[in-house]
């Protein structure tokens, strides 16, 4: 059922109309559609759950089908300033859609250089269209804003967030949002599950303490704590090249994993970290889902969040503190069978609990066409 051809039954037929599975929205997709990015696997998610999805990328990307980072002076100064340059030609491209045909849904992901008048055109072109916003930071964080989002905020029917304290009324709502939904992360259930390494991939990506993710001082001084009490860590991720060479148990490889090389690092490693990252505030990352999704051992920053999702010492483990967390490599270092245990009944949990884009997006799809009604 496409809902443009329902709306004669909008005021008589709604809550019918709701508890229907949605099948075949018409969505505008305006995004990061890069290879290995989020914006990608949701968007892709839509489209295997029968919506009939059209993309815009938000970003440029490089002959490897990545996103391309732009770091000139000028470009790092209209960001600085809250005006990002919009290189890939989004806007243009948005409204190129937007005049060509009608759709159900207009969703952005973060696209900081779109312009409200985008949306603007969206409605008037269909004005029974929902307008949804969708980002996996936290956008109260000035360093995540830009002119054009915070102008375009109240226009957006929904937004949709992965930071729980971005609903409270003091931050998304006091800067114009209407409706703020905490969602909480996600997998790819195409991506992320268990894979069979070959022992050249172990030794290529794995090890027996390991660590995928961007710089951040204060989980790095973690770990070189770790590497000093005579623990190695091998380490993957973006901005860790100051690092390498600090001790010979902390090994920085100095740059990031993706997809399957991603997901075949956290399937050859027994002991998968997880550390919350301070600047984002966060309260669970990607991987917090992730490691679990591909049938791996998890050993995490506790909170109540993470407590929520998985049950500790059965589905995931979580530390508070260096103590703890020393203490917890050491126990399940010499525990592996424990350690396969908890990784398989992590998936089982990811599984049934629903926790895949494609069990959130049909989800937030559900709640974008409530809003407002």
């Amino acid at each position: 059922m496409n809902l443009t051809n329902a709306h004669h039954a909008q005021k008589t037929g709604l809550t019918e109309l709701m508890q229907m599975r949605l099948e075949s929205l018409r969505v505008l997709y305006i995004g990061c559609m890069g290879n290995s990015s989020r914006s990608a696997m949701a968007a892709g998610a839509m489209a295997e759950l029968g919506h009939d999805v059209q993309t815009v990328p938000s970003e440029v990307v490089d002959g490897n089908g990545e996103r391309l980072y732009f770091e000139d002076p000028v470009f790092r100064l209209l960001n600085k300033l809250g005006f990002p340059p919009d290189r890939g030609g989004a806007n243009r491209l948005a409204r190129e859609a937007i005049e060509k045909s009608q759709y159900d849904v207009l969703w952005v992901s973060k696209s900081l250089g779109l312009r409200p008048g985008i949306l603007e055109a969206a409605r008037e072109r269909n004005p029974w269209a929902k307008l949804v916003f969708h980002s996996e930071d936290d956008m109260f964080a000035r360093h995540n804003q830009s002119v054009w989002f915070r102008r375009a905020l109240p226009l957006y029917d929904v937004v949709f967030t992965h930071k729980s304290y971005n609903a409270l009324p003091n931050e998304l709502p006091s800067i114009g949002a209407r409706k703020v939904v905490m969602i909480d992360k996600c997998f790819d259930r195409n991506l992320h599950r268990p894979v069979e390494v070959s022992p050249e991939e172990r030794a290529k990506f794995g090890s027996r303490v390991g660590f995928i993710g961007t710089f951040e001082r204060e989980r790095a001084e973690v770990m070189l704590q770790l590497a000093e009490s005579g623990i190695e860590v091998r380490v993957w991720g973006n901005h860790w090249q100051d690092w390498i060479g600090r001790h010979p148990n902390l090994r920085v490889e100095g740059r990031a994993l993706l997809c399957n090389e991603y997901v075949k690092a956290i399937c050859s490693t027994d002991i998968n970290l997880g550390f919350l990252r301070r600047k984002n505030r966060d309260l669970q990352t990607d991987r917090s889902i992730e490691i679990p999704a591909c049938g791996a051992f998890m050993l995490a920053e506790r909170t109540d969040e993470h407590l929520q999702l998985f049950e500790e010492g059965r589905e995931a483990e979580f530390f508070e503190g260096t103590a703890e967390l020393t203490d917890k490599i050491e126990h399940y270092l010499h525990s592996p069978d424990e350690r396969r245990s908890i990784g398989e009944r992590g998936r089982t949990r990811c599984i049934e609990s629903s926790y895949s884009f494609h069990d959130r997006i049909e989800t937030m799809l559900q709640i974008a066409i409530g809003a407002g009604q």
